[in-house]
């Protein structure tokens, strides 16, 4: 099967702040930006968001997200 650009199977796509916190400007909550990915009926991707602290994954549209956690040479990759 062929992948589609910006795609990274199983319909994940690429996004360049996965991995990193960001806020979801319509809830105003800090998670770290687990996926960009299909949920349910959804028309299209939605971004899945792990609280910093641990807890419930939350989904949000991707235009939501804003304020990435800035790249230092101290970051750590986070899976």
């Amino acid at each position: 099967m062929k992948r589609q650009a910006g795609e990274r199977g199983m319909l994940h796509h690429e996004h360049p702040w996965l991995g990193r916190r960001v806020e979801d400007t319509r809830t105003e909550r800090v998670g770290v930006l687990r996926a960009i990915a299909p949920d349910g009926d959804e028309p299209g991707p939605v971004a899945w968001l792990l609280p910093v602290d641990g807890g419930v994954e939350w989904t949000t549209p991707p235009d939501a997200l804003a304020r990435p956690e800035p790249i230092t040479p101290n970051s750590l990759p986070r899976p």
